[in-house]
């Protein structure tokens, strides 16, 4: 990769860095969920941008609704019970089955419906997630923490990968993504939990290095996950929003999993007083 291209790549993670630090340390949670849900509904458009591409017949916008109806019910709490969001998959399952009545033509009406209920579970659900954070106890510090491991690991693995990658990781889903750069990120998401035990005295050590190892692997897998969609679909970057970074989805595919997860393992282990 050349110096001009390494250096667009620094300065717009930093930039994406500096405008979610924005949002979480200084916006009011409406402001937060602002940001939170505008990029879950430029994922959507990407993601079916890309379904688009292989002809398979979606319901683009009827799911980006739906995607973000999902945050939008989380952050205001109008559900009666917890898990309203599923209340939403539920009626929109039922409602792509019935606008399939009114097409003219009934193939690949499975693969649509399968495909348009992915696209909201891989990105608005799964995402939705940093709002249900966020409003836990300590949710800014909670945040802090994800967002930290989880960044840190991809700038870990493009450095170590870009200066002593040589073993390929799995070269039909990610042709430049070596075995020494996975290492690097696993290690740089260590290195950021450690680092962050300062500001979590509420979570003993041990759970935060957990975490960090943990985080660490589920961004990496989360960043292969995406790599594979775009592989079957043919392109490069999901989109163009950020130069040297590509799309919206090539941001946060390194929280799209770790994102419930961490909340969930918060939870179990109950590490949230008053939760």
């Amino acid at each position: 990769m050349s110096e001009v291209s390494w250096l667009r790549r620094v300065l717009t993670a930093v930039g994406i860095i500096m405008v979610l630090a924005a949002g979480l340390f200084f916006l009011p949670p409406f402001g937060y969920a602002a940001v939170v849900i505008t990029f879950i509904g430029l994922g959507l458009y990407e993601f079916y941008s890309l379904i688009e591409r292989k002809g398979i017949f979606i319901y683009k916008y009827i799911g980006i609704t739906i995607g973000v109806l999902i945050p939008l019910s989380i952050f205001f709490r109008f559900e009666p019970t917890k898990g309203w969001e599923l209340f939403f998959i539920t009626t929109s399952t039922l409602l792509f089955f019935i606008l399939q009545f009114i097409r003219k033509d009934s193939s690949q009406a499975i693969v649509g419906i399968s495909t348009t209920l992915f696209g909201i579970f891989y990105v608005s659900w799964f995402l939705s997630f940093l709002i249900k954070i966020r409003f836990l106890p300590h949710g800014v510090s909670l945040v802090a923490f994800l967002l930290l491991v989880a960044k840190s690991g991809d700038m870990g693995a493009y450095l170590v990968g870009t200066a002593w990658g040589r073993n390929l990781l799995i070269t039909r889903i990610s042709p430049k993504k070596t075995l020494e750069g996975a290492i690097g990120g696993l290690s740089a998401s260590m290195l950021a939990a450690v680092l962050s035990i300062w500001y979590l005295p509420f979570i003993p050590a041990f759970h935060v290095v957990a975490l960090g190892a943990l985080l660490g692997f589920l961004s990496q897998v989360g960043d292969l996950c995406e790599s594979l969609i775009k592989r079957d679909c043919g392109v490069k970057d999901s989109g163009n929003y950020f130069p040297g970074l590509g799309g919206v989805l090539d941001i946060i595919d390194s929280i799209i999993f770790a994102s419930p997860i961490f909340y969930y393992y918060l939870l179990h282990f109950q590490l949230i007083p008053g939760t």
